[in-house]
């Protein structure tokens, strides 16, 4: 601390990285995101803008003016809203403790911070409408695809409907009959809770991810490609599993390129706040403190970029919704 009760910059910088490292470790689904900046001063609500599509064009017939379509743009807009948390260290912690307790706070908070950012950009695209139901299979025979998630539940009762390569294959026919554009290596991306990558690293078909032929961008917590499919694992991945209800589905989410946004404002990122006993202890300089805040806003931009797909997995009879 400077002699005014500050953090010195070198601190100040290094608390900061800290904090920044640990979480952009948790940031999976806003990775894949078309991030969209928002200058200072310029509102809380951050707007999208997209053309719409035309239809194809018509045959002419000579000497005749045709009817011109019309082109359009469709807005979608969005507001920030802000988190933030902060613990209080007392002064016999700080004093006796042997390790450094801003450090460890600061570790902590940034994996708070992180998990709390990726959680709320998950539960945007969680209202994805572009749906899937895994097919149900009696051992290795096809059985029937449920209609809907009251179906799923039904067929899990007696049979396994699992994310298998077939309902993958159909996951990316679905993005491209939609026209969704592909990542870097001309693959789709998708996001799965580890107990469906459990089942899908059984295929031997399955590539893991650092044995990839080519050199590419590896994604934050990318595991492995399979069927034109590279797979990131996050047990943030949405379980289902309402009351009542038997068996736990698990909703992996498919993705074409700038599928969905997520607004990076400026000079209201993720930042660290630390108020020294002598600024917040009160009377006697009891405690300091060390916090978080930060904004964000996410938003789905191309529904049809978009592809989840509900299963069950080896683990739907023990596992709890998330």
């Amino acid at each position: 601390f400077s002699g005014t009760d500050d953090l010195t910059p070198t601190m100040k910088t290094f608390y900061d990285t800290e904090l920044l490292e640990n979480h952009r470790d948790q940031l999976i689904f806003a990775q894949l995101g078309r991030k969209q900046g928002l200058p200072a001063r310029r509102g809380r609500t951050i707007e999208w803008r997209k053309w719409n599509t035309l239809p194809l064009c018509s045959a002419l017939t000579e000497g005749v003016i045709p009817t011109g379509e019309k082109l359009g743009m469709t807005s979608i807009n969005v507001a920030l809203a802000q988190y933030g948390e902060y613990v209080a260290v007392t002064d016999l912690l700080e004093l006796h403790a042997l390790d450094d307790v801003i450090a460890g706070a600061v570790e902590e908070l940034g994996a708070a911070g992180g998990k709390t950012h990726d959680l709320l950009v998950r539960n945007v695209l969680k209202a994805a409408t572009n749906i899937l139901f895994a097919d149900a299979y009696n051992g290795t025979t096809y059985v029937s695809t449920p209609a809907n998630e009251a179906g799923l539940q039904t067929a899990l009762a007696s049979y396994t409907c699992n994310l298998t390569p077939d309902m993958i294959n159909k996951a990316v026919t679905n993005l491209k009959v939609g026209g969704a554009p592909t990542f870097s290596g001309n693959k789709y991306v998708a996001v799965v809770h580890p107990h469906i990558a459990y089942d899908l690293r059984k295929h031997p078909d399955w590539l893991e991810a650092h044995k990839y032929a080519a050199p590419q961008q590896i994604f934050n917590g990318e595991i492995g490609e399979l069927h034109g499919v590279r797979f990131i694992e996050s047990n943030l991945a949405p379980i289902i599993k309402s009351a009542g209800q038997s068996y736990a589905t698990y909703k992996t989410m498919f993705f074409g390129k700038d599928a969905f946004g997520v607004v990076d404002p400026e000079g209201s990122g993720m930042e660290t706040i630390v108020k020294t006993k002598e600024q917040v202890g009160g009377p006697l300089n009891q405690f300091s403190t060390i916090g978080t805040k930060f904004e964000i806003a996410a938003k789905i931009l191309y529904p049809e970029r978009m592809c989840t797909v509900w299963s069950g997995s080896s683990y739907s009879s023990t596992d709890s919704a998330n």
